[in-house]
């Protein structure tokens, strides 16, 4: 149906302006804050590679699917369109969805599949692919369900921080979840305060969130690849890094891996 790609035909619109800067693009900030993902995305590929060439090289299709989010996100905020709004949110979902089949601890799966990791993958994708079929029926709701799922994803990470001793994993943890608990906190305001920050003519609280969520998932990654190997991979030492230097107050967290065939 051509009207799926028409300028402005989802019902989802966010605070800032349309077509103040440009008569092709809508939302103009909201379009090209995403570009941090092409920046992002290619450097964690790159600095987690022994980590995959260790555990999975899926991981790079994680990469990939991350890069595709900031792609569909700014045709999105460009547009405003249907099909855009769709292809944004899809693509986050499917981003998850990775998450899950390879990082889940298998203590987390559900009973009936006992500790059967491709079982649990298939479950997995069945679910995202309903969902997927879903997301046509409801759009307006498909934001808010996928923001849902942070919190069984918080559950989880609380449950590991409960349990671990590891300061870098402990302190990753804390920085994913401030950095997620801020990015959150831009979208909602953005969502729902749009009249306080028309007053005081600053509508890009949206445009933090890409740039917040953005710096997230490198350390939500790392955090996970801590998580899971404390299950799958007992033999290995992984040691947090920072780039571009350990020494520098902020950076971009990565995972280095060395055996120590220590005893479980």
């Amino acid at each position: 149906m051509p009207s799926i790609f028409a300028y402005q035909s989802s019902e989802v619109d966010w605070c800032e302006s349309n077509f103040q800067h440009s008569e092709l693009v809508a939302e103009f900030y909201n379009t090209f804050s995403n570009v941090t993902f092409f920046i992002f995305g290619p450097l964690m590929m790159f600095l987690m590679h022994p980590y995959a060439q260790k555990r999975s090289r899926s991981i790079y299709a994680l990469c990939v699917l991350f890069m595709i989010i900031g792609l569909f996100s700014m045709y999105f905020h460009m547009t405003l369109s249907f099909l855009g709004q769709l292809l944004d949110e899809i693509s986050i979902l499917w981003l998850l969805a990775g998450g899950y089949s390879i990082w889940m601890p298998r203590c987390y799966f559900p009973t009936f599949l006992g500790e059967n990791r491709p079982q649990f993958i298939c479950l997995i994708v069945i679910a995202t692919m309903v969902s997927t079929f879903l997301s046509f029926l409801r759009p307006t709701v498909n934001a808010y369900a996928l923001n849902s799922i942070a919190l069984h994803i918080l559950y989880i990470v609380f449950q590991e921080y409960k349990k671990t001793s590891n300061k870098e994993l402990r302190h990753l943890i804390e920085v994913s979840v401030v950095l997620w608990a801020f990015a959150l906190t831009s979208w909602i305001t953005d969502r729902f305060l749009c009249s306080f920050w028309q007053q005081i003519n600053f509508t890009y609280m949206h445009s933090v969130w890409h740039l917040l969520i953005s710096i997230t998932f490198p350390y939500g990654m790392v955090t996970m690849a801590l998580v899971d190997a404390r299950y799958e991979m007992p033999n290995q030492t992984l040691k947090v890094r920072y780039w571009p230097r350990d020494t520098w107050p902020v950076g971009l967290p990565y995972v280095e891996i060395s055996g120590d065939h220590k005893n479980c």
